[in-house]
């Protein structure tokens, strides 16, 4: 039977090589479309896309009470959290108290530096920051707590070079990349409609 399906093939013009493939391709189709369907009949959703809580719509985000002996900190977590909110969703970020449903407030609770590789005993070469923060949303008319994360960590290496300066310079790299990390999490979890 396959001796005529060939031959078939090969009377219409058509090469075996050619209908092999036609048919690898058709079931790749077959299998992306049904793969798309379950995902998306599941319910699957991109991270952020859902609603904010308990229906805000307009959030306004406080300057994050920085609670460690780092200077200038809280300007960084609250400039990442002021961009995050306006690179995802931005007609729900308000500059005026009062045009908010909701007040996003919180606090630097730690920020710690550990070393993580040396050269020898006395000379660093990688150095580790911790930060912990902790967030919340209140309505408002009232002060109620909506939505809350507390004890939101992350970590980031850098290098130590000579030059102190240099070092401190990649300090801040690393806090603002932790910065962005936290509040891309923060963003996720106010909107995966719990």
């Amino acid at each position: 039977m396959n001796v005529e399906f060939g031959m078939r093939n090969a009377e219409c013009g058509i090469p075996d090589r050619l209908e092999a493939m036609l048919k690898f391709k058709a079931r790749n189709l077959c299998f992306i479309s049904l793969s798309l369907f379950c995902l998306t009949a599941c319910g699957y959703r991109f991270a952020g896309s859902g609603a904010f809580p308990e229906g805000v719509n307009y959030i306004f985000i406080e300057v994050v009470e920085n609670r460690t002996s780092k200077i200038g900190v809280e300007r960084i977590v609250t400039n990442q959290l002021i961009f995050e909110f306006s690179r995802q969703r931005e007609s729900s970020l308000v500059s005026k108290l009062d045009e908010a449903d909701a007040i996003l407030k919180g606090s630097i609770n730690s920020i710690r530096t550990q070393t993580i590789s040396r050269l020898d005993t006395e000379v660093a070469n990688e150095r580790e920051v911790t930060m912990t923060v902790d967030l919340k949303l209140i309505k408002r008319d009232g002060g109620a707590v909506i939505w809350a994360a507390n004890g939101l960590s992350d970590r980031e290496a850098y290098d130590v070079e000579n030059a102190k300066i240099e070092t401190d310079r990649n300090e801040e790299r690393a806090i603002r990349r932790l910065s962005e990390r936290i509040s891309e999490r923060i963003f996720n979890r106010l909107t995966d409609n719990f």
